[in-house]
């Protein structure tokens, strides 16, 4: 068994145990309002005397009694003399669950994230939202995705209330709108109506023409859920607006630069948004490349900055890249110096003129099946120092779930937990042993052994040896119909190490028990995520160009065990998500299961 201080979730800033006389279990503690503890924050101190709790608001109230609950469950609580002090490191402790790339959860696959939420003290939950709310006038949009209801959010935000959690729209106001604008309806106010090329790949419409016209929808859509919760925060994206002065604005940027035209945009929304009083968080990316623009942000607004690749990572990618992949950036437009530097580099313009603004990790679970859980926990920590450095208010870890998150969601369960432990204090959760935190939180796993799997597959992508920027490669090889480029193809002894990772995990599920509720879907998704990697590991070892030689014999096991994996993931789907964006997810993969089909009949 841990000690008693290592026992506590999250670790407080400082825990001091004395062995001795100590507080009767079950002796109720005597509570203090003292304002000179800090928000959120609390002092515990039990002994022979009894139990006394001081706080100075409802959420140091809280926690304090849950870390009591907590020392109570010890065998040495009533051995020992207890001061715990604590308080933490950012007042807004955030949580963003994609909600829209096809997948949109269930109720009861709310209620998990929640209870995994309070446990990590997570205060803040986004709901990430391009098509998937009911707007009363928008239903075209919405008609297949098995959407949000008023009611369900209503419902939501009353669970998010009894737990100290603030339930928060997060919407798209400008990028990633495709899924409005392939409807007639609203191609008028695409900027670019037939799509965009980006390098080599042609993107449908997915950004809006910043006009008064397309604010005025936004703001149209924002106001309406907004109106279904409680809180006085809203996240308005903004991010990415890839085709931005490529298509109707291009003669406009060209006489008043990028930066001007779009935050020229975002200010319509801010504006009326933070005169109403919310808070409002946008994306930072293309702000923060404006120096000009620094200055601008009305008060009320916050830019967030995202890092979700760990500096040892960025570096090891851009130190390795070739002449191909240098060239790709550069027709792109994408900053090489700025990745390299990380969540710091992002933030340089915004640090050096003082602009407030929240940081933003991620759980580097997309694009990648089992996770990147090295990546994971690098990232959440050296997020959570530049925020500290630069004494951000707000931590807000995202799960996103780019082409059609076939991770699920078990994968993000971890990261979840230790990124609420670090945004509580960096210097006292910056190093857990995963293994026990799985166990403890997710899977109550008394053998230990699906806690240690689920962590163990999240090791698979470093285990590659073959750094690759926001993925793994034994996805990108399967969504990509095996065309992604030489350079970032891993090398056999990087596929057949990760292949032992693997099987280590899925050994590691023959006797293992969850008790958990959902502790047999676990068991089933953990397995079916497994699979699918190692499918993706086979891909590679075709070699780069390997699908094009296929012999149909080979190419007919390949499909077969494709299609096997496409149907086993549609129950695992509807046993965590709504039906709608099953079939867009599944779909993913049909330029793979055409490539392959062609093999197959030897043509």
């Amino acid at each position: 068994m841990s000690s008693l201080q290592h026992s506590l979730f999250p670790r407080p800033r400082r825990a001091d145990v004395a062995p001795g006389p100590g507080a009767p279990t079950g002796q109720a503690p005597r509570v203090v309002l003292d304002p000179a503890v800090p928000a959120q924050g609390y002092r515990l101190r039990t002994g022979p005397d009894g139990v006394e709790l001081a706080h100075s608001d409802d959420a140091g109230l809280r926690y304090g009694l849950d870390t009591l609950d907590q020392a109570r469950a010890h065998a040495d609580f009533e051995s020992s003399a207890l001061l715990i002090e604590d308080h933490p490191d950012f007042p807004v402790r955030g949580f963003m669950l994609d909600c829209s790339r096809d997948r949109v959860p269930n109720r009861r696959s709310l209620l998990r994230y929640l209870d995994l939420a309070a446990k990590a003290r997570l205060n803040h939950l986004e709901l990430y939202i391009e098509h998937t709310f009911a707007w009363r006038e928008h239903s075209k949009v919405w008609e297949a995705a098995s959407p949000f209801t008023p009611e369900d959010l209503r419902w939501l935000d009353d669970e998010c209330a009894a737990r100290g959690i603030d339930l928060v729209p997060a919407l798209n106001c400008l990028g990633h709108m495709e899924r409005w604008l392939k409807h007639e309806e609203y191609r008028h106010l695409a900027e670019c109506p037939d799509g965009f090329q980006w390098g080599d790949d042609h993107r449908v419409a997915a950004t809006m023409e910043p006009t008064e016209q397309a604010a005025e929808l936004a703001l149209s859509l924002i106001t309406e859920v907004a109106s279904c919760v409680r809180s006085t925060t809203i996240n308005i994206g903004a991010d990415e607006p890839f085709e931005l002065g490529l298509g109707a604005s291009a003669g406009e940027v060209a006489r008043r630069g990028r930066g001007d035209v779009y935050f020229d945009y975002v200010e319509r929304l801010l504006k009326p948004l933070t005169e109403q009083g919310y808070t409002v968080g946008f994306w930072a990316d293309i702000f923060a490349e404006h120096p000009e623009l620094m200055g601008r942000v009305p008060e009320g607004a916050v830019p967030i900055v995202w890092q979700y690749d760990a500096p040892s990572l960025a570096a090891a990618v851009i130190d390795g890249a070739d002449a191909t992949l240098r060239q790709h950036w550069q027709d792109i437009a994408f900053d090489v110096d700025t990745t390299r530097e990380g969540a710091r580099g992002r933030a340089t313009h915004l640090i050096e003129a003082g602009v407030p603004f929240w940081v933003a990790p991620g759980t580097s679970t997309w694009q990648s099946f089992t996770g990147r859980l090295e990546n994971a926990v690098e990232n959440l920590v050296d997020v959570a120092r530049l925020g500290l450095e630069v004494k951000s208010t707000g931590y807000l870890t995202t799960q996103w779930g780019d082409h059609g998150m076939h991770d699920g969601y078990v994968t993000a369960f971890v990261p979840l937990l230790l990124s609420g432990a670090i945004a509580w204090g960096v210097d006292a959760n910056d190093a857990h042993d995963l293994d026990e935190l799985a166990n403890r939180f997710v899977t109550l796993d008394p053998t230990g052994r699906t806690g240690r799997a689920l962590v163990h597959a999240g090791r698979a992508t470093a285990a590659l040896d073959a750094p690759l920027l926001n993925a793994s490669q034994a996805f990108t090889v399967l969504h990509r119909a095996g065309n992604i480029p030489a350079h970032s193809w891993p090398g056999a002894a990087g596929i057949e190490a990760a292949e032992r990772v693997l099987t280590e995990a899925l050994d590691l599920l023959d006797g293992a028990a969850p008790a958990s509720q959902d502790g047999d879907l676990v068991l089933a998704e953990l397995a079916h995520l497994i699979a699918w990697s190692r499918f993706g590991l086979d891909v590679l070892r075709l070699g780069h160009g390997g699908l094009e030689t296929l012999s149909p014999e080979a190419a007919v096991v390949l499909l077969h065990r494709l299609d096997a994996l496409r149907e086993d993931f549609r129950p695992l789907w509807l046993a965590r998500s709504r039906p709608g964006g099953l079939d867009d997810s599944v779909g993913r993969f049909d330029a793979l299961r055409a490539r392959l089909a062609t093999a197959a009949a030897g043509l």
